[in-house]
């Protein structure tokens, strides 16, 4: 693997032992093209639990469930201080509130929070449902379609900007940005995507601050945090991550289960024929997000430590990435088999701790809506002959493009 990051690799610090170093490049993984996950579990078999590479900076890796899940948990000694690989600049505008640990980062969560509650999200979800019929009705008749573009980016893409208030038309516009903020391979790539989303929001974040609304990003960018409202700059900081986040993840998620399903036509028939079943499928959509992880996002250690037997000093840097908790086959048997009749789907797909993802229960909801319109509308299907998904691993792992036919 050849280093995709600027610059040279890192040498290997004192602290760290020869014996734990590895050749791991996570916009690099063997095999990615074809199975990011499967990529992945390889990765996690073939080396320790806890191991150091010279890439991206060079930074400590957290391979299995039982690690990932309490590094996730454990803030004090595992800061979100800084969440991407490799380091941003010096001085750049942390990312909130996802860059903040508890208290601070409570109540910059709150409003994001309750603008996403179960009960939130069940309004919504007769518009989420008549976007996606929409969608499918509009590929229906041409027997094939290009999945990404013509369905995974657009359901979640208009729920979003309808909870924000702007404009549908602007996705053409800010998809781009979104792509290059959560898979750019340097830090320099992911700066220029926040600042031109910065650029995009500036006038509609300073509108709001001046009339709010009732709209999510009118909530956001007037935060109260005890001393008054956040700032200006924070509030654009603020309004970016969320914007990057509702562009990008569920569309990915929604990618991978739609190859997962072309290729897998028994798993297919068993969800048509139980498309009725709420539980049946609350539970297959819990396995296929096992087995689809997406986000990665690192920490930093905030001191001296001694983790296993592994020494860390403070300011190394580690990634525990999510997706290693669902094909960990120490918590799932045969964690690469997707199997509806798993009883219980261990993943950390939308993290743990005070850094849960607050948008799980739409991403849930609108995973389910897919599945519910478009498997009754268009039950079999399958990858259109002579081409390839194209699937990207990085920060976010997602698929880029997936073309689809049925009869």
């Amino acid at each position: 693997m050849t280093s995709v990051a600027e610059g040279e690799l890192a040498p290997r610090p004192d602290h760290v032992p020869a014996a734990l170093v590895r050749d791991f490049n996570i916009y690099d993984i063997p095999g990615s093209a074809e199975d990011v996950q499967a990529a992945y579990a390889a990765i996690q078999q073939a080396n320790p639990d806890i191991f150091w590479t010279p890439h991206n900076g060079g930074h400590w890796v957290a391979t299995r469930s039982d690690d990932i899940i309490a590094m996730q948990r454990d803030y004090h000694h595992f800061s979100h201080k800084h969440i991407v690989l490799p380091p941003m600049p010096e001085g750049t505008p942390r990312q909130i509130p996802l860059e903040m640990d508890p208290p601070e980062h409570a109540r910059y969560r709150r409003p994001l929070m309750q603008s996403l509650m179960p009960a939130v999200v069940s309004e919504l979800e007769s518009k989420v449902r008549d976007v996606a019929v929409e969608a499918i009705e509009r590929v229906l008749p041409r027997g094939e379609c290009e999945f990404i573009e013509d369905f995974a980016k657009i359901l979640p893409i208009h729920v979003f900007l309808e909870l924000v208030d702007l404009p549908i038309s602007d996705k053409h516009r800010l998809l781009p940005i979104a792509e290059r903020s959560v898979r750019g391979h340097t830090a320099e790539i992911r700066l220029q995507a926040q600042q031109e989303m910065g650029g995009y929001l500036i006038d509609e974040i300073r509108a709001r601050r001046d009339n709010p609304g009732e709209d999510l990003l009118s909530k956001l960018v007037n935060v109260n945090v005890g001393e008054g409202r956040i700032s200006e700059m924070e509030a654009v900081s603020y309004a970016t991550l969320v914007l990057f986040g509702g562009l990008d993840t569920v569309a990915g998620m929604i990618g991978f289960i739609a190859r997962f399903l072309a290729l897998n036509p028994g798993h297919r028939r068993q969800l048509v024929e139980r498309l009725d079943d709420e539980d049946f499928i609350k539970h297959a959509i819990e396995e296929m997000i096992r087995r689809h992880g997406l986000a990665n996002t690192s920490r930093v250690i905030t001191e001296n430590l001694e983790y296993k037997g592994v020494y860390f000093q403070a300011g190394d840097r580690i990634l525990p990435a999510n997706l290693w908790v669902g094909t960990d086959d120490r918590v799932n048997a045969d964690p690469l088999v997707v199997d509806f009749s798993r009883e219980k789907p261990v993943h950390a797909a939308f993290g743990n701790g005070a850094h849960a993802c607050p948008g799980a229960v739409l991403a849930r909801r609108e995973i389910r809506i897919f599945l519910q319109e478009w498997l009754s509308r268009i039950p079999d299907f399958r990858i259109k002959p002579g081409t390839k998904p194209v699937l990207a691993t990085g920060m976010v792992n997602g698929v880029l493009s997936l073309d689809l036919c049925w009869p």
